[in-house]
Formats: C-alpha cells, structure tokens, sequence
C-alpha cells in the first residue's frame, strides 16, 4: 500500500486546537484590544469629568487624577459587563455586534467598518415558494 490509495486521512492533520487563534483573556475577560478601548475610553470621560472639577477647585492635580481613577473604575466595570455580554457567545460576537449597530445607526461609517456585507434587512423572510398573480392566470405555479 505505497500508493495514492493508501489511506484517505494521509497527510491531514489529525489534531487542530479549536482556541489556537483566540485572543488571550488579560484583565477581567476582556482581551488586550478591548482592554485599550475600555481604559480609552474610560481616561476620556475622567479627563472630560477632571477638567471642570480642575477649574472649580483652582486645582490641576485634579486632571490626572480623575483619570486614573476613570480607567480604574472603567476597567472594573466595563470588564465586568462585557464579560457578561460575551458570555456563551462566539468570540467574534462583539465585533459583529458592534458592526451591526453602526451599519444601522450610520450607514456611511458603517460602510468603512465593512458593515455593508451584513444583513440589515428587517421583515418577514419566508422560504416557500408564493404563487404570483401572472402564475395564478396562467393556471401553474
């Protein structure tokens, strides 16, 4: 048995680990891109909630300090909840998710996410064939 015929799984490999391509879980269940925009995010709204609070208290240290305690606080609760979100869900569900929300709420920012290749349709769907008026003249479906 040298021949081609040998055996149909010759040269397949065998063994493929399902989680190979995965992104690695850093912090609270979020991977290392969600954690960038989590903590982004999150330095953000501090510095936009330190700046006013900065004037107020004729204090710059507020700045700063109010995001470092934003990311912390983000960090915190933003894994928590996405961690929630994603639970029993594909890895790529949150990417999908979220290029379906901008598809539908921003066609034109949705179409540079490449939200133009999902389905946006909403109505009723049937897979039956439906008789036309022209099959019902005719007498044939």
């Amino acid at each position: 048995m040298d021949g081609p015929s040998e055996s149909p799984r010759d040269g397949l490999v065998t063994f493929l680990p399902h989680r190979l391509n995965r992104h690695p879980v850093v912090v609270r269940g979020l991977t290392a891109d969600e954690l960038w925009v989590c903590a982004g995010l999150s330095a953000a709204a501090g510095f936009v909630a330190g700046v006013p609070l900065a004037w107020l208290t004729h204090s710059i240290a507020m700045v700063p300090t109010l995001v470092v305690a934003g990311i912390g606080i983000g960090v915190f609760a933003g894994g928590g909840f996405l961690r929630r979100q994603k639970r029993a869900r594909p890895d790529t569900w949150l990417y999908r998710q979220l290029q379906w929300r901008l598809a539908l709420r921003f066609p034109s920012l949705g179409a540079q996410v490449g939200g133009g290749q999902l389905i946006t349709r909403s109505g009723w769907w049937t897979t039956r064939r439906q008789r036309t008026s022209t099959s019902i003249r005719r007498g044939g479906a």
